[in-house]
């Protein structure tokens, strides 16, 4: 088994005002050579967006992007209609909800935190397609925190098996909850990969431990082992090599 530790503090960290936020990965202007993605995984952002503040429109193409809430809410709005009156979806996303939108061959989208009072807190992930220029797509559901609770809740996926959103990806997301005693396992295929993405509180994972904006890369192991929680809260990529 071969891992590496990535520390909270050895992310990228960019501050706009409305907008603060945590790169995973080189993103934008900050830009790291040894941090250019993991598998098909290619961002994750913590951000936190003021109040009345959020991303203007803009667009993307052959991305599979997830934004998973933590606090707050996201109003989110995009060509297919998403967000709009008679939409398809009321596009605003809470904490439990996780968001897939399909950039394929082009999409445009706002995201805003409409509250006076509150920032939303959330992370904005992206996974490169298998394929490129596929039809743009949205999908959006929710899973509480007792299906999360002391196990890994399969979220998204590239099969929508269990119920979780599909991605156009070979990769499988898994987000849980663990305090005290509880403890789960994850099973990995030969020649998997694996990142672990502490998003609050403190968790051990194959005996390594982290704290809060701590990530670690897995490679060459059969299985994850996450236990000793301390209000944790954990996103788990299983990814191709």
């Amino acid at each position: 088994m071969q891992t590496q530790l990535i520390k909270s503090s050895d992310r990228g960290y960019a501050d706009h005002g409305w907008l603060k936020s945590f790169h995973s990965f080189s993103f934008a202007d900050y830009y790291d050579p040894a941090r250019m993605g993991f598998g098909a995984l290619r961002v994750i952002n913590e951000d936190k967006v003021a109040p009345g503040k959020g991303f203007g429109t803009h667009g993307h193409r052959d991305m599979e992007i997830i934004s998973y809430v933590l606090s707050g809410e996201l109003a989110h709005k995009d060509s297919m209609g998403n967000g709009e009156a008679g939409g398809a979806n009321a596009g605003v996303i809470r904490p439990g909800d996780v968001q897939r939108m399909s950039a394929g061959t082009g999409v445009m989208h706002s995201e805003f935190n409409h509250a006076k009072d509150r920032t939303t807190h959330f992370l904005q992930i992206w996974i490169q397609p298998d394929h490129r220029g596929i039809a743009p797509s949205y999908e959006q559901k929710h899973f509480d925190a007792a299906s999360k609770r002391g196990k890994l809740r399969l979220v998204a996926a590239n099969d929508g098996a269990d119920g979780a959103v599909t991605i156009h990806a070979d990769a499988r997301l898994y987000a849980g909850l663990f305090d005290g005693e509880e403890a789960a396992e994850l099973a990995l295929a030969p020649g998997r990969l694996a990142y672990v993405h502490v998003v609050r509180g403190a968790l051990s994972v194959n005996g390594q431990d982290l704290t809060a904006g701590d990530a670690l890369q897995v490679r060459e192991a059969s299985r994850l082992a996450l236990n000793a929680g301390h209000d944790a809260e954990v996103l788990v990529f299983d990814l191709a090599a």
